[in-house]
């Protein structure tokens, strides 16, 4: 009997054995279930939170587009905070926000973040990147950055970011495409005066920029409140070191030297030049090169928001100078100094594209010698103001290069100017 009950006692203690292992092995699966499940509800439930709030409400408030995955992404990360708040804690009381917009030109990019790098004072302010879409190597060289606070903001709706969708604002199945007659066609779309229809990768210029001056002044938390002018600057926008302390002269100038000067620029309107050299400052017709202005002004331009949306040309600046400024009723001068602070360098156009067959290429070099003269301010307080009038360039009356046609584009543009806003802007000129 005694042997025979020992293999018994053995046999128990390993089932119980067993048992509790299972035991054990079963808890630790549904805790870690558990977790994951309600992990997941939690993300779940930000995501339905959050797209509730975004597209139930301020999408339909502003008829902006419905999102693609894609797009609801970057509108998140537009909210993040500013990098470089650990080496950077405050902005100084004075700062001139500096906005550098670019498209996908890396090699230009990493140029100008390389002269960026090398402005004095660029430490004390803040430097917002805002992107036509998304593109990784442009993404990782403002990662990059620093020497400053910076905000990387990318427009949610560039055609760019809806290509994989197969909707507006890129190409949509049934969109007309080139001369082609919509009537006989059966497509979709609004050809410009010249009879072509939209081009996503041309529009996108417009509507980028467009985007990104209603994004910067009404609604980023960090400049929406920001009464002071802003520096705009592209990614082909070589910048010297004195620019940033050449415009805080400038700005701090511009109500006694120029009152009815709009704007304070780091460059001449004529991309060619270089400045007169002349001991005096200069007002004349806004250029396009390292321009700023302060939340009048931008008022001003908003108000304008119909001419700018319905004028036929797919380039910002040649409808600002050919239907906004115009609109104004008086001469829209700049102010600047008498020496460039900043150089256009680029030889592809935008409309050029990137990756394609027969796109405008070039290594990003750049022939441009830094004196040291262009180290330290050269804009002085006693100089008069010599203005320029009458200046050639594009003026009221151009009825401008066409790309702009398509009522959609038109509507986006708007639907752009009253997405921070509570009031409406009339659909229709």
């Amino acid at each position: 009997m005694g042997n025979y009950k020992k293999p018994r006692l053995k046999d128990a203690a390993l089932s119980r054995l067993i048992s509790l292992v299972l035991v054990t092995l079963l808890a630790v699966l549904l805790l870690v279930c558990s977790l994951r499940t309600s992990s997941e509800i939690a993300l779940s439930d930000f995501d339905d939170e959050w797209n509730e709030s975004y597209n139930s409400s301020e999408l339909e408030k502003s008829g902006l587009p419905l999102q693609n995955e894609l797009s609801i992404k970057l509108e998140r990360q537009n909210r993040l905070p500013p990098r470089n708040l650990d080496l950077y804690p405050n902005l100084a009381k004075d700062h001139i926000t500096i906005v550098l917009y670019v498209h996908n030109r890396p090699q230009y990019l990493q140029l100008v973040v390389q002269t960026l790098s090398q402005v004095v004072g660029i430490s004390e302010t803040l430097l917002i990147v805002s992107h036509d879409g998304f593109f990784e190597e442009m993404n990782k060289i403002v990662e990059g950055i620093k020497f400053c606070q910076v905000k990387q903001i990318f427009a949610p709706y560039s055609p760019h970011v809806f290509t994989k969708s197969n909707s507006f604002p890129a190409v949509s199945s049934n969109d007309c495409k080139g001369k082609d007659d919509a009537a006989k066609k059966h497509c979709s779309g609004n050809p410009d005066q010249y009879g072509n229809h939209r081009s996503p990768k041309i529009v996108s210029l417009k509507h980028h920029w467009w985007w990104m001056m209603n994004t910067v002044w009404d609604g980023l938390k960090e400049t929406r409140e920001h009464s002071g002018h802003i520096l705009f600057i592209e990614e082909d926008h070589f910048i010297f070191p004195n620019a940033y302390r050449n415009l805080q002269i400038l700005v701090s100038l511009k109500s006694k030297k120029c009152p009815d000067c709009y704007a304070a620029n780091l460059a001449p309107c004529d991309v060619n030049s270089r400045g007169e050299g002349w001991n005096s400052l200069v007002a004349e017709r806004m250029g396009n090169v390292g321009y700023s202005f302060n939340r009048t002004i931008w008022r001003k331009i908003h108000k304008k928001a119909k001419e700018f949306c319905f004028f036929d040309d797919y380039n910002w600046d040649i409808t600002m100078w050919a239907t906004v400024y115009p609109s104004f009723g008086s001469p829209v001068y700049t102010l600047r100094g008498p020496r460039t602070s900043a150089v256009h360098f680029g030889k592809c156009g935008l409309h050029q594209g990137q990756g394609q067959s027969g796109a405008c290429m070039d290594n990003g070099l750049v022939n441009i010698q830094v004196q040291d003269i262009d180290k330290v301010p050269t804009v002085r307080s006693e100089w008069d103001v010599h203005v320029y009038e009458h200046q050639p360039g594009y003026k009221a009356g151009f009825k401008g290069w066409g790309g702009w046609g398509d009522n959609r584009d038109r509507q986006l543009c708007l639907n752009f100017a009253r997405m921070h806003h509570l009031f409406n802007v009339s659909p229709s000129p």
